[in-house]
């Protein structure tokens, strides 16, 4: 008498069980790749920010100021009539045609940028010396939540932000503005709206942290190394 064969396969409740395990598996990978693709994102966008500080530099070694705000979100060469920004605009995008930079950060906004406006004038008999004035400051935060200066009070001569993931008060590629988001995110707004006030500080993205939500990135141009840097290529005195 034969014996009855025996199925090799899997039963409905193996193959379930495999189907569970595979997608606890999948989604145990998917969440740090997507923290990773954003870590890149972030990391792309800090050397954009030390590559555009570094260009303003170069600029103001070559001309002997620095750069207008850029002249609109599609054209990139700075706006400037005579020696001074055009309608004394002094905050705006970064001129990233005239720096020689890419336009957009790595979630496709383009850079803000503000600059002193002494800093940008091109008069030959005006260009900024060691003893000109700045007018930027930016802060951050304590552990307790309150604004602490993260630079000298009205010491900086420009600063570039980009404005991260959400980003809140950047503008697209095409030109559109990012819609607003409430009542939170009040250091993002200060960073979007004032020309000469900023806030520096870690990504948050809860709500209730002093200063709401939080994803800007913020770099600006050191007095003393721009000083230096233009004393050693004998640009100042």
């Amino acid at each position: 008498m034969k014996k009855p064969k025996h199925s090799t396969g899997f039963t409905l409740v193996e193959m379930a069980m495999v189907l569970v395990i595979v997608g606890l598996l999948i989604g145990g990978l998917v969440t740090p790749l997507s923290m990773q693709l954003e870590q890149r994102k972030v990391s792309e966008t800090q050397k954009a920010l030390d590559d555009a500080r570094e260009a303003l530099i170069g600029y103001a070694l070559r001309y002997g100021y620095l750069p207008c705000p850029a002249q609109s979100a599609s054209v990139g060469l700075e706006d400037r009539s005579g020696t001074r920004c055009t309608g004394e605009k002094r905050a705006g995008y970064l001129p990233w045609a005239t720096l020689g930079l890419p336009k957009l950060d790595a979630w496709n906004h383009l850079f803000r940028y503000s600059v002193t406006p002494a800093f940008a004038d091109s008069g030959p008999t005006t260009h900024f010396s060691l003893a000109t004035p700045r007018d930027i400051t930016v802060a951050t935060r304590d552990m307790r939540g309150g604004l602490i200066p993260a630079t000298g009070t009205a010491d900086i001569p420009a600063v570039i932000i980009s404005h991260g993931k959400n980003g809140y008060g950047a503008t697209t590629d095409q030109g559109t503005a990012i819609a607003d988001m409430g009542a939170g995110n009040s250091d993002e707004k200060l960073n979007a709206s004032s020309a000469t006030s900023f806030v520096t500080r870690l990504i948050n993205d809860n709500p209730a942290q002093p200063g709401g939500e939080y994803d800007d990135m913020v770099a600006w141009l050191s007095p003393n190394i721009l000083f230096n840097r233009m004393v050693a290529a004998q640009r100042l005195p």
